[in-house]
């Protein structure tokens, strides 16, 4: 299954051309270390590029203060990673091994010498992207999570760290082994977060681990752009290539991770030129570093609460937050795509018991809560029928609830058909979940079949159902239809599909009355949509 990055083991090592190097020796300065001293410490902010002239850059265990790994950094070769492209947190302790000599160039100078040579720019991002597929598969990180499975909101931070691809080492509290006790007693053998070597956080959520590596708004002393767009899902990512490749100065908002609710998905196959299939998360993700890469911004997590229209015709949206800090970002349009979410069941104790047994993602990190259980999936669509697939490789045995007697008119039939071949997989139809069991974590469900009441012990239930729009924050400046998704298009009489009621607000994707709820079709709108806001942010300019 294809990743966010090359295999950086197997990958063969190319120097830059000397042109790129004297390009970049132009715009840089030359800097000397001394052996042993540092060259970026974690948390350090990414804002400058270096390049290696002579001697080696070695990774340091923040730690023991020793070698880390055994290959390093030489001459011909460069630092970073994927996160230099939006000025991120350095996760790794570099230090010169001996000494050193380097080029430093300042982050700015190189992001806009890449938009000028592609064929540099298409270098750097390839080693760059490998190397955060390798650090966050080795867990080298500067974040370190203990104890999620006994605690809902440090499971959310690590929720976050993995579906952003972010690296960080996680920590089962009943370990005995020696470093495993180490960090506990830092943290008193509590649940919780540390970020950098000894920062211990307090109360931990995704938005304070999100202002620790550079991730939140607060990253962007702009507070006016040209779009703004909500959702960073695959219609929203898709629109944040286009925006920025077409020179529009866009920002994205998003909730939690980039993704929405397709990076949920385990393994998408159907889309086309993955044949091996691709993670909901790494598709979206490879999708935001060419938004990157072409000056769009991200902003995660953050949720906009209201949208206001000024008299000048712009938009302002208020963010989530405390009372004395909320965020305003304005701009002259806005593209909603903020998707669709999964529906919460009526069932008693249910919000209770999220995070603690029930779930709404099927990843590697829910996963993990299946290995001595069997895993019940509701759902009957794509979504759960992948989630059911990637989980029978862990669970006991996996039980997929449909509420209709098909699965014919709602999911794909080369999954159905694996759904039915696959001996670890048992699919209940005309099924539906009546009640949860378990105080402090899930212990059993209850059926409503055909023939009655069932009952089956789990510990691991996955609610994959419906889809409610995330289009309360829209104010009543756009028209929705009786389910709350927006209207656009004839529907209230405009031409383009993806224009709603309101001059400068769109919509596309799942959140679109009408839409096709596909991937591939979400990623089309997105696309498209962008000549249409160039064209109607055009036309602001030529009225001004």
């Amino acid at each position: 299954m294809e990743q966010i990055g090359q295999d950086l083991e197997t990958m063969r090592r190319v120097p830059l051309a000397d042109a790129h190097v004297e390009a970049i020796c132009e715009i840089g300065s030359e800097r000397s270390y001394a052996a042993g001293e540092v060259v970026a410490e974690i948390g350090d902010p990414m804002d400058t590029f270096i390049y290696v002239l002579e001697g080696e850059i070695e990774v340091v265990n923040p730690y023991t203060n020793e070698r880390m790994l055994e290959s390093a950094l030489g001459p011909t070769q460069f630092m970073g990673e994927i996160g230099f492209l939006n000025r991120g947190t350095n996760y790794l302790r570099m230090r010169a091994s001996v000494d050193t000599r380097v080029i430093e160039t300042p982050r700015t100078a190189m992001l806009d010498l890449m938009s000028r040579v592609p064929e540099l720019s298409d270098h750097i991002i390839t080693v760059f992207s490998a190397r955060r597929r390798k650090q966050f598969e080795m867990s080298h990180g500067s974040v370190k999570v203990i104890g999620a499975d006994r605690d809902p909101a440090v499971q959310e931070v690590e929720r976050f760290l993995s579906r952003n691809r972010i690296p960080f080492k996680s920590y089962d509290m009943d370990a005995r082994d020696e470093a495993t006790n180490k960090v506990c007693d830092l943290t008193g053998h509590e649940p919780s977060v540390i970020l950098g070597t000894d920062t211990k956080l307090e109360d931990p959520t995704p938005r304070k681990v999100a202002q620790f590596l550079n991730l939140d708004l607060d990253i962007c002393s702009q507070r006016t752009f040209d779009l703004l767009i909500v959702g960073g899902g695959p219609a929203g990512v898709a629109a944040a290539v286009y925006a920025g490749s077409e020179g529009l100065d866009a920002l994205v908002i998003e909730d939690m991770a980039v993704g929405g609710q397709a990076g949920t998905s385990s393994r998408i196959e159907n889309y086309m030129g993955f044949p091996t299939g691709i993670s909901g998360t790494d598709l979206t993700y490879r999708g935001q570093i060419q938004a990157l890469k072409f000056g769009t911004r991200f902003v995660m997590p953050r949720r906009v609460n209201a949208l206001e229209r000024r008299e000048d015709g712009s938009f302002c949206a208020r963010l989530d937050g405390d009372d004395e800090d909320i965020d305003e970002i304005c701009a002259n349009a806005v593209l909603v795509s903020t998707g669709v979410q999964y529906r919460r069941l009526p069932l008693e104790n249910l919000r209770e018991l999220e995070g603690s047994g029930v779930f709404y993602s099927a990843t590697e990190m829910e996963a993990r809560f299946c290995g001595q259980t069997e895993a019940v999936v509701i759902g009957g669509g794509n979504s759960a029928g992948q989630a059911a697939m990637f989980l029978s490789r862990t669970a006991k045995h996996v039980h997929l609830v449909v509420r209709s007697g098909s699965l014919a008119a709602s999911m794909s039939s080369y999954l159905t058909s694996r759904l039915e071949a696959d001996p670890r997989i048992t699919i209940h139809y005309n099924t539906q979940v009546t009640a949860l069991h378990g105080e402090d974590w899930l212990t059993g469900v209850t059926f409503s079949t055909p023939d009655g009441e069932s009952h089956i012990d789990t510990t691991a239930l996955f609610i994959m159902i419906g889809a409610a729009p995330n289009t309360e924050w829209l104010s009543g400046l756009v028209e929705t239809d009786e389910k709350g998704f927006v209207l656009t298009g004839s529907a209230v009489g405009r031409e383009s599909p993806f224009e709603t009621g309101t001059d400068g607000i769109f919509a596309v994707g799942d959140v679109r009355s009408g839409s096709v709820k596909r991937v591939a079709s979400a990623v089309g709108e997105g696309s498209v949509v962008v000549s249409q806001i160039w064209t109607y942010l055009d036309s602001l300019k030529n009225r001004a």
